[in-house]
């Protein structure tokens, strides 16, 4: 499976972006798909995830500015990005991990995208 993302850029504090990640290969009907955010000198933080149920959880640091859906007929995966804030700046990853129906606390990830940079800047 490829990840490719894109949509990342730079943005004033308060607007908004809107990340895409398109999967190809061999995808299954059982997945959990993530977004993580990457700081320099942080650890990487898992932001949002979604299930093949639809189930989204959200990190504490997004809630209720951030929205994670797909397309499942595009094999598509989007992270709305609202209110952006200057900590939002970083390199966001999406990730999916097949055959399983739910995201659980410690799920591996096999299949990473490139990485798209935010910049948050006025």
């Amino acid at each position: 499976v490829r990840l490719v993302e894109s949509g990342g850029g730079s943005v004033q504090p308060g607007e908004s972006l809107r990340l895409s990640c398109a999967a190809s290969g061999d995808t299954y009907p059982a997945y959990c798909l993530a977004w993580f955010r990457q700081v320099p000198g942080k650890e990487r933080e898992q932001i949002a995830t979604i299930d093949a149920g639809g189930f989204a959880t959200y990190a504490d640091s997004v809630k209720g500015r951030f929205t994670i859906s797909e397309d499942t007929k595009k094999d598509i995966l989007y992270l709305q990005m609202n209110a952006l804030k200057f900590e939002d700046t970083g390199n966001y990853t999406c990730a999916a991990e097949y055959g399983i129906w739910t995201c659980r606390q410690g799920t591996e990830f096999a299949f990473w995208g490139q990485g798209a940079q935010v910049t948050v800047s006025s």
